[in-house]
C-alpha cells in the first residue's frame, strides 16, 4: 500500500470519527449479575494465589534464611531472604508487558489462566527445593530461579484481574465489586498466614526448620487447579467484547509505542498512586511479620498471630470501603486514608513497639484500616485510568513498573535502613513520605470515576431499567462526549 492510499484511509477513519458521537440506548451494556459474580470470585482466587505465596514466603523468612542462606548472620540474613524476594519484582515489568499486550490481543481470559498455572507451578517448585546443606549455593539459586517465574507471571496477572473485574461489573458498583479482588488478597494471606501459624504450633522451630516449612508451598498445586477451572469456565468481559466487535477494519492493535507515547500521562499519574498503595501494602501484609519477629524480638506465634487476627478484621472493612466508594467517590476514601496514615503512622508503630499485646493489636489496625482504604477502591481507580483498547497492557506496565522499584522492595530497603540507622521509627517515616506525595498527586492529578463508564467504553448497567436514567443523565452524556473527543484527539495525532 503507497502512502497516498494509506493517507486516504487514515482520513477517512478520522472523518468517521469526528462525526457527532452521541450516547445511544445500543451503546450501554447490560450486565448480567451472575456472570459478574463469578468474574470476581475467579479473578479473586488467582490474586489469592499471588498473595499465598507473599504471605508463606514473608512468615517463613527467618526460616528461608536459615534454609538457604546459612553461612550469613544476624539481619544481614533476613536482607538477604528478602533480597530474594525483591529480585522478582524486576522482571515482574517484562512479564506485565508481555501478559498485557497479549492480553489486550488476545483477551483477559486467556492470560489470566496462563499466568495463574505458571505462579502454581513455580510456588510449587519452591518446597521441592533440597536445602543449602544438601546441595550448597545451587539451592539458593534455584530459589532465585523459582521467585524469577513467580514475578514475570505475576507481571499479568494483578493488573489482568483488576482489568477483568472492572470490565464485567456495573458502573455503579464497581468500586464495591472490585474490593472483592483485594478480599482475595487478604483470603490468600490469611490461608499462607494461617498454615504457617498453625505448623509452627504444632511442629516447633526445630521440625518446621527441618522440613515443615516445605508444606505450605506444596499446598500451592492443588489451589492453581482450583483457580484454573474457575477462569477457564469464564466468559470474556462484556467491555472486551464490545471494543472487539466495533473495532474498524483499518484500526490494528495498538503497539506498546503507541502506550507510551500517548498515555504517558496517565502511566506517570498510574505509577505514583501505585507507590504510595504497594509502600504501604508490602509494609502492613510482607515486611511487618518479620519486624516483629527479628526487629522487636517477639515470639514467632505472638507476630504471627496478630497479625493474622488483624487480616481477618480487614475484609469487611474493604467491602466497606468499596460499598462507600460507590456512592462518595473513590477520592474522598484515598485522601482520608493518606492524611489519617500521616497523622497515625508514628503513634501506631509507638503501639507496636510497647509489647503490650493490645497495644500492638491497636497500632496494627490503625495501619490495616487506612491500608483498606486503598484496597477497597484502588481496583476500580486504576483500571479506570487507560481506554479499553490498552486497559490490560497500560495498566501492567503502570501497575508492575512502579510495584517493581517501589512496593517489592519496601521489606528490603526497611530491613536495611534499620539495620543502618538502629531506628525502629523507619518504617513510619517512610509510609508519611509516600503519602505526602500520594496526597498530592490524587489530589490535583485524578479525576473522580465512581459510578461513570471506564474510559473508552459505553456506560454499563445492571438492569435494562437503567437504562433510560442513563441516557437522561447529562452529567453521564458529557462525560461519555468528553472521552469520546479525547479518542478522536488521540487518533489525529
Amino acid at each position: 500500500m503507497n502512502d497516498e492510499t494509506e493517507t486516504k484511509q487514515k482520513g477517512k477513519v478520522l472523518s468517521k470519527r469526528k462525526r457527532k458521537r452521541k450516547l445511544k440506548k445500543d451503546d450501554i451494556t447490560i450486565v448480567d449479575s451472575e456472570v459478574a459474580r463469578k468474574a470476581v470470585i475467579a479473578a479473586g482466587i488467582g490474586n489469592a494465589m499471588e498473595w499465598f505465596d507473599f504471605g508463606i514466603y514473608s512468615y517463613l523468612a527467618v526460616i528461608l534464611g536459615k534454609v538457604f542462606f546459612p553461612e550469613i548472620d544476624g539481619p544481614m540474613q533476613l536482607v538477604y531472604t528478602f533480597a530474594t524476594f525483591a529480585v522478582a519484582f524486576l522482571v515482574r515489568p517484562i512479564g506485565g508487558m508481555f501478559f498485557g499486550m497479549l492480553g489486550d490481543k488476545l483477551g483477559r481470559k486467556k492470560i489470566l489462566a496462563i499466568t495463574l498455572v505458571m505462579m502454581a507451578i513455580a510456588t510449587l517448585s519452591i518446597g521441592l527445593i533440597p536445602s543449602y546443606a544438601s546441595i550448597g549455593i545451587t539451592a539458593s539459586i534455584l530459589l532465585l530461579v523459582a521467585r524469577l517465574v513467580q514475578g514475570f507471571s505475576t507481571g499479568g496477572e494483578y493488573s489482568g484481574a483488576m482489568t477483568y473485574i472492572a470490565e464485567s461489573t456495573p458502573d455503579k458498583k464497581r468500586g464495591f465489586m472490585s474490593s472483592g479482588l483485594e478480599v482475595g488478597t487478604l483470603a490468600g494471606y490469611i490461608f499462607g498466614s494461617g498454615i504457617v501459624t498453625l505448623l509452627t504450633f504444632i511442629l516447633g522451630d526445630e521440625r518446621m526448620l527441618a522440613w515443615g516449612w516445605r508444606i505450605p508451598f506444596i499446598i500451592a498445586a492443588p489451589i492453581g487447579i482450583i483457580g484454573l477451572y474457575l477462569r477457564t469456565h469464564l466468559e470474556e468481559s462484556p467491555a472486551f467484547q464490545k471494543m472487539e466487535k466495533a473495532k474498524e477494519e483499518e484500526k490494528k492493535h495498538v503497539s506498546m509505542k503507541e502506550i507510551l507515547v500517548s498515555h504517558k500521562k496517565a502511566l506517570l499519574i498510574g505509577m505514583i498512586i501505585v507507590l504510595f498503595y504497594n509502600v504501604v501494602d508490602y509494609m502492613v501484609l510482607s515486611y511487618m511479620p518479620s519486624h516483629l519477629n527479628a526487629v522487636l524480638g517477639y515470639g514467632d506465634t505472638k507476630g504471627l498471630l496478630l497479625i493474622l487476627i488483624v487480616m481477618f478484621i480487614m475484609i469487611p472493612i474493604v467491602l466497606a470501603m468499596g460499598f462507600i466508594s460507590d456512592r462518595i467517590g473513590t477520592k474522598r476514601i484515598i485522601l482520608g486514608g493518606l492524611i489519617g496514615l500521616i497523622l497515625l503512622s508514628v503513634p501506631a508503630f509507638l503501639l507496636i513497639e510497647t509489647g503490650n499485646n493490645w497495644l500492638v493489636f491497636l497500632g496494627l489496625m490503625i495501619l490495616a484500616t487506612f491500608l483498606a482504604c486503598f484496597q477497597g477502591t484502588m481496583p476500580s481507580v486504576l483500571p479506570s485510568l487507560f481506554f479499553t483498547e490498552v486497559r490490560y497492557g497500560a495498566l501492567a506496565i503502570t501497575y508492575n513498573v512502579s510495584t517493581s522499584l517501589f512496593g517489592g522492595t519496601t521489606p528490603l530497603i526497611i530491613s536495611w535502613l534499620i539495620s543502618k540507622t538502629m531506628s525502629n521509627m523507619v518504617p513510619a517515616y517512610y509510609i508519611i513520605a509516600v503519602s505526602i506525595i500520594g496526597i498530592v498527586v490524587v489530589s490535583f492529578f485524578v479525576k473522580e470515576t465512581s459510578g461513570k463508564a471506564l474510559r473508552g467504553s459505553a456506560p454499563a448497567v445492571e438492569e435494562t431499567s437503567e437504562i433510560a436514567a442513563v441516557l437522561e443523565d447529562q452529567e453521564e452524556a458529557i462525560w461519555w462526549q468528553e472521552e469520546q473527543q479525547e479518542i478522536r484527539k488521540q487518533l489525529e495525532e
